[in-house]
């Protein structure tokens, strides 16, 4: 093969300097239109790939930006499609036709995860940096993060249990690592949260003062920093209320959380006025559950939720949740990175953001 072209070929043929021929494929918004046509034409001419590798030996860094994701759906990774295409161009492929058979992902995708993960890939983009997504199952996650770190400049982790807690302090030493909805304490990582408990609490007492509930029952595992802190609100808002404040919340009685808190209450004759659940994801599966069993919301019981996904929007009834700032999250978590990155000797760096309290039909409110 011939010797690739550079960036100083490219420099060379467009009449401008290096600086403007790397701004240009890195941030080419930041380049004058006609300049940018210009290089990009020399760029072609000279079949020129911009090589991020070189930029970062360079520069001293990678570009790059790490994302360790995770799930919940696929815990193990699928069996790779690799060499099971659809076979020659010519060949015409069957395509499938199968009976709609009530398939629930439109309420799983795109989750809160997936809505941050969003806003990071925004914020890359703008500020002119690569992203790596990676994940792992349980078994072989510290050595997979610990390959993301040696490929990127900063680290963000998504809560993962499967994480070893020593793993990213250790890596926090050598890079910068922003957690995302962990609970902030002195372990070297920066961290991005919500207000979880303003939030919750701000819910209930909706419940209790425009509504008038006295009977509430909350529904969520407590596994999370997030879910802790949503509990937290809620019993703060029954206490202020002057009224009976559970210890916990629902308890799981079977091998399906959501069933069971269901069959609970209608055997005990015990329905509630409402379910404050911790999540969307639980909030959307208990009012399938209520409708099989015959349940109407919010006729006979409000339902509520938190995190403000998509499905929460389409499915009827609308889901009254408490909406958080996800895109606005993703971004924050590059705004901390590249500042780290910067600064590589400062402190870490915690900010909470605000949440909404989103009205809509399943407590009862026929729009906002």
């Amino acid at each position: 093969m011939a010797k690739a072209p550079t960036v100083y070929d490219v420099a060379e043929r467009a009449g401008v300097s290096i600086a403007t021929v790397s701004m240009t494929f890195r941030r080419p918004h930041k380049v004058k239109e006609e300049t940018r046509k210009i290089v990009e034409a020399a760029a072609e001419a000279l079949n020129y790939v911009p090589s991020a590798s070189a930029r970062g030996l360079a520069h001293g860094h990678t570009g790059a930006l790490g994302l360790y994701s995770y799930d919940i759906f696929l815990p193990e990774p699928e069996e790779s499609l690799g060499g099971k295409g659809t076979g020659s161009a010519r060949s015409r492929a069957k395509v499938p036709v199968v009976r709609d058979d009530g398939d629930d992902d439109y309420r799983r995708f795109p989750l809160y995860v997936h809505e941050v993960q969003r806003g990071v890939e925004l914020e890359c983009w703008q500020r002119g940096y690569a992203l790596l997504i990676g994940g792992a199952s349980q078994a072989d996650s510290a050595t997979r993060v610990t390959d993301i770190v040696g490929r990127v400049d900063g680290l963000a982790v998504f809560p993962d249990h499967s994480v070893p807690a020593e793993v990213l302090e250790r890596i926090a030493r050598r890079k910068p690592v922003v957690a995302v909805s962990q609970r902030p304490q002195d372990d070297g990582l920066s961290h991005v949260s919500v207000d979880n408990r303003g939030g919750m609490r701000a819910m209930t007492e909706h419940l209790v003062v425009e509504h008038e509930m006295r009977d509430l029952l909350f529904v969520g595992y407590m596994n999370t920093f997030d879910a802790q802190e949503r509990f937290a609100g809620f019993r703060a808002a029954l206490r202020a209320a002057g009224l009976r404040v559970p210890s916990k919340p629902a308890q799981l009685i079977g091998e399906n959380y959501v069933e069971s808190v269901v069959a609970d209450v209608l055997a005990r004759d015990a329905l509630p006025e409402a379910f404050v659940c911790v999540s969307d994801e639980i909030a959307l599966d208990l009012m399938k559950v209520l409708a099989e069993h015959g349940v109407r919301v919010p006729e006979q019981v409000a339902v509520t939720g938190f995190d403000g996904v998509v499905a929460g929007r389409v499915v009827r009834p609308s889901l009254t949740t408490v909406r958080q700032p996800m895109q606005a999250m993703g971004r924050v978590v590059v705004d901390i990175l590249l500042e780290r990155i910067a600064d590589p000797a400062g402190p870490p760096i915690a900010r909470r953001l605000p949440v909404q309290v989103v009205l809509r039909e399943s407590c009862g409110c026929s729009r906002p």
